[in-house]
């Protein structure tokens, strides 16, 4: 009796992600692949990195949503190219999405390239896209114990941005608590705690592009 085993629904996808990857190593990008709740700030964490480090490097943005061009147009507002990709209601990016969106772009001219995922602490994190590191972006608001019920994404990640800081007055969160947990999942994960509205916390987060750039390069 034959019994029918179907493929990986995943296969192609790390198949894609592959050929993207070489692509960026042989133009010598740096990718990172941004993963957070919607509203947790990665849009502006984008704004103020594109703004403070584009005398630095040359920076580009695909922005993935379910639905608009409103974050493309605020990154492009820093003079960054940005090249939107819609969902239609799907909630996460993958490589055949970002290998479309890079034609978009002359590789030979970026430095640094951030893909602003769907917003969604699930689906984003089983799909390569190419990327050299996942960064969790989690926000102030969002509660404390969010590594401890979304583990994945925590194990995944290069390094996590805890941001909105400038609210940790006003709301009922432990910032030792939520590092204890992601830590807890990635040991070696640097946390940085971060405002982009008051700049709190953003030159550790800029010294790390800095690092993981020059080692990308040597």
């Amino acid at each position: 009796m034959e019994i029918p085993v179907v493929r990986n629904i995943l296969e192609a996808n790390e198949k894609m992600a592959e050929q993207v990857r070489e692509l960026f190593t042989r133009h010598r990008i740096l990718v990172l692949n941004l993963i957070s709740s919607p509203g947790a700030g990665k849009t502006s964490l984008l704004e103020r990195t594109l703004s403070d480090l584009k005398n630095e490097f040359t920076m580009a943005v695909i922005e993935g949503d379910c639905q608009t061009s409103n974050d493309a147009r605020r990154v492009a507002a820093t003079g960054a190219k940005a090249v939107q990709i819609n969902t239609d209601g799907g909630c996460h990016l993958n490589s055949s999405m970002i290998m479309a969106a890079i034609q978009n772009f002359d590789l030979d001219e970026i430095d640094i390239l951030f893909v602003e995922n769907v917003g969604n602490l699930v689906c984003p994190v089983e799909f390569d896209c190419g990327e050299d590191f996942k960064i969790a972006l989690l926000s102030v608001p969002e509660g404390d114990d969010k590594p401890e019920k979304y583990p994945v994404l925590f194990e995944k990640s290069s390094a996590m941005v805890l941001n909105k800081s400038d609210l940790l007055p006003y709301v009922d969160f432990d910032v030792e608590r939520a590092t204890r947990f992601a830590t807890h999942l990635n040991k070696d994960m640097p946390v940085f705690l971060t405002s982009c509205r008051t700049g709190e916390g953003l030159e550790g987060w800029y010294n790390w592009l800095r690092e993981a750039l020059n080692k990308k390069r040597n």
